[in-house]
């Protein structure tokens, strides 16, 4: 069985500081781990995994999103670009530049880490995620799919429907569940990827993200934001697809699936 988890860490230093990404990686053993807004390049973490190689995605903004994988399997290739020749550049930067995708092609899948822009609180980057982002990034999963499976997980920041979301009727027009964003999601799913937790769960209220106001974590105020999904081809294989929220050291807990190797 193959065990890949998923965490969207919020600065992957602070983690460590904590002890949090030791405590877990001890705890759970995965075979895969992919990160997401790990806000470091490579070697300004200090942390002893030698059974694991590290791939890393990091942002040119110092301190700013970025992803990285640590598996125990080697990959046969790395890419860390978004394919594209659309111009993704606003006021707050590129996002093509911001180490958001890292995908690591292994013998049967390729496995894709997305850490999905934010469309901000005054919704300043939703035409960007709707238009562009999306929009690209579920062509670069239907090229990948041509030659081998996909599975893809991360922060999507959207919830996809009314059950991932603690207060749907006020967050409407909130970022992350605007019709918009929600759409991204519907259209993952249209063009064939299964969203595993929902496929295994469909009835669950569960999220993966709290706000930091209003001890909502505590009161389990949250999101579910984080996702795997996988192509239909590899929906036989999926045993599990879980989420941790005990898990703390971020705004965020990991998520993960067990896929028959």
């Amino acid at each position: 069985m193959l065990k890949i988890f998923s965490w969207n860490v919020n600065g992957i230093r602070a983690t460590i500081n904590k002890g949090a990404l030791q405590k877990f990686i001890k705890e759970y053993n995965p075979d895969i781990l992919c990160l997401q807004e790990t806000k470091a390049k490579q070697g300004q973490t200090e942390i002893d995994l030698p059974e694991y190689e590290e791939i890393w995605n990091s942002a040119e903004r110092a301190g700013y999103s970025g992803t990285a994988i640590f598996t125990k399997i080697k990959p046969v290739s790395i890419r860390n670009i978004l394919p594209t020749d659309k111009d993704f550049s606003d006021e707050f930067g590129d996002p093509l530049k911001e180490g958001r995708v890292l995908t690591a092609e292994f013998e049967k899948f390729y496995l894709v880490n997305v850490y999905t822009p934010n469309s901000k609180r005054s919704l300043e980057r939703l035409k960007l995620r709707e238009k562009l982002w999306d929009v690209e990034f579920l062509k670069y999963l239907k090229e990948l799919e041509k030659e081998k499976p996909v599975v893809v997980c991360g922060d999507f920041n959207a919830a996809h429907e009314e059950i991932d979301i603690a207060r749907p009727k006020t967050n409407h027009h909130s970022a992350g569940f605007t019709d918009e964003e929600r759409k991204g999601i519907t259209n993952l799913i249209s063009a064939g990827f299964v969203d595993t937790f929902r496929s295994l769960h469909p009835n669950a209220v569960r999220y993966t993200w709290w706000s930091h106001w209003g001890n909502a974590r505590a009161n389990n105020v949250g999101w579910r934001i984080d996702y795997f999904f996988i192509s239909k081809s590899l929906k036989s294989k999926l045993k599990s697809a879980e989420i941790y929220e005990g898990v703390m050291g971020s705004d965020h807990c990991p998520i993960s699936i067990e896929l028959e190797a």
